[in-house]
């Protein structure tokens, strides 16, 4: 045998036991592959009765994401699932899925979608187009949408009063298989993950549906965050999600749920039924929170909000780190703004062509829909947040400043009057 043979067989050896590593690598490889897709096969995702949740979408914070699969104006939903979630049977639950079947553009938890109605006027008995905006209350699927309405009744001391009219329809007449129309998620307050703090959730009432949201997310994703929930209403037959919310503070360790009721039924049992027997207020935060930073997100009535964001601040928290919403017959989103500097400018005067007024204008009406609803001056608005676009006006003469960036889109030489403030004197096609 040659020298030059005995090499070729000696490579050839050697080509052999390397393929035969390579192959052994390749099958256990694929081994693990297929324990990890059995394994995410069995993956379990806390789901509300009657319906098959899918996983969070994982990309919450992707801008991309949100503008490739948004829609401009509105959109058909149907109705797939309703879910009457409290003891009174006044919160229900809708499940919307687009008709065209398309997937969902992600959102960021907290914000809200915006409904175009027609609406019987209860005066006037005729059709009416109304829009409303109702907070998600749920983590981004890709296939559909949840929003969780309270009915809004006349006050028991004031029955002439109208009970909520949007409220009512979608409880009485929105059914399994109906259609709306739907703008795409939008609003300003959302959970901020720019920065990991613990978060503290404060919800009041129908105020807990948008801390649900980011609550679902928080506790879904990856994102390793303390999250403390206090959660107020006045006993355990106005609760929503109670077991969900159960199920989570037990799967969670990250998770502190406090369930405040102020009036218990005489069925509830402290310490088993609810935490706490008192409204949700700065004493309690301050009994049970440790002193570190966090970020507070607060959404509730207008007597919770006024107590406890001024509150929060007062206790030192930074208004930087304080977010809140209030709902009711107007959802406003206010933000921290700094104090007016003293001006000794003339009086700003506003006029309104079609009602034929010209006021002063008072500043501490926040905003031009604000002021023109004071001095009884019909406007048509929906979520007074800047997102729907219902308030646009011309300007005939002047020009406004904003409170914040419009969500809608604003036509040349119109403003959106929910955010705006005059820069001077004005005259408005209202």
């Amino acid at each position: 045998m040659t020298t030059g043979n005995l090499a070729l067989i000696i490579l050839a050896a050697i080509l052999i036991q390397v393929a035969v590593v390579v192959l052994i690598g390749l099958y256990r490889r694929r081994g693990q592959y297929l324990e990890l897709g059995e394994r995410a096969g069995t993956k379990e995702y806390i789901s509300t009765p009657q319906v098959t949740i899918p996983p969070v979408v994982e990309s919450i914070t992707s801008e991309q994401a949100t503008t490739d699969l948004a829609w401009d104006g509105f959109k058909e939903f149907i109705v797939q699932h309703r879910v009457m979630e409290d003891g009174n049977n006044d919160i229900c639950s809708f499940y919307l899925v687009p008709v065209d079947g398309k997937q969902l553009p992600t959102f960021r938890p907290g914000q809200f979608l915006t409904f175009k109605l027609s609406i019987l006027d209860p005066v006037t008995h005729q059709p009416k187009t109304v829009v409303r905006c109702y907070s998600l209350s749920d983590a981004p699927r890709p296939d559909y949408y949840r929003v969780s309405i309270k009915r809004v009744s006349a006050p028991a001391d004031r029955p002439d009063v109208q009970p909520g009219l949007s409220s009512n329809f979608f409880h009485d007449h929105v059914e399994e298989g109906s259609r709306l129309q739907v703008k795409a998620p939008s609003g300003h307050f959302h959970l901020m993950d720019d920065d990991p703090l613990p978060i503290v959730l404060i919800g009041g009432g129908i105020g807990i549906t948008p801390m649900l949201s980011i609550l679902n997310t928080v506790l879904e994703s990856d994102i390793n965050r303390e999250v403390w929930l206090y959660y107020g209403v006045r006993n355990g037959d106005e609760v929503i999600m109670k077991e969900h919310l159960q199920t989570l503070a037990n799967r969670h360790d990250n998770f502190h749920l406090h369930l405040c009721y102020s009036i218990p039924n005489e069925s509830d049992a402290e310490g088993v039924d609810y935490r706490h027997s008192d409204r949700v207020g700065i004493p309690l935060l301050r009994a049970t929170l440790k002193l570190m930073r966090y970020q507070f997100y607060v959404c509730g009535p207008k007597p919770m909000m006024e107590s406890l964001v001024p509150g929060l601040k007062d206790w030192g928290v930074d208004s930087g780190d304080i977010y809140y919403e209030s709902f009711g017959p107007a959802t406003l989103i206010k933000h921290e703004k700094s104090a007016p500097e003293a001006t000794t400018a003339e009086p700003i005067t506003i006029t309104f062509s079609k009602s034929g007024k010209s006021l002063p204008w008072d500043p501490s009406s926040g905003s031009l829909l604000e002021f023109a609803e004071t001095n009884n001056i019909e406007v048509e608005s929906g979520c007074r947040a800047g997102s729907c676009g219902c308030c646009q006006t011309a300007i005939k003469v002047g020009d406004v400043d904003y409170n914040q960036e419009p969500d809608a889109d604003v036509a040349s030489g119109h403003c959106l009057l929910c955010i705006s403030t005059p820069k001077g004197d004005i005259t408005l096609d209202a």
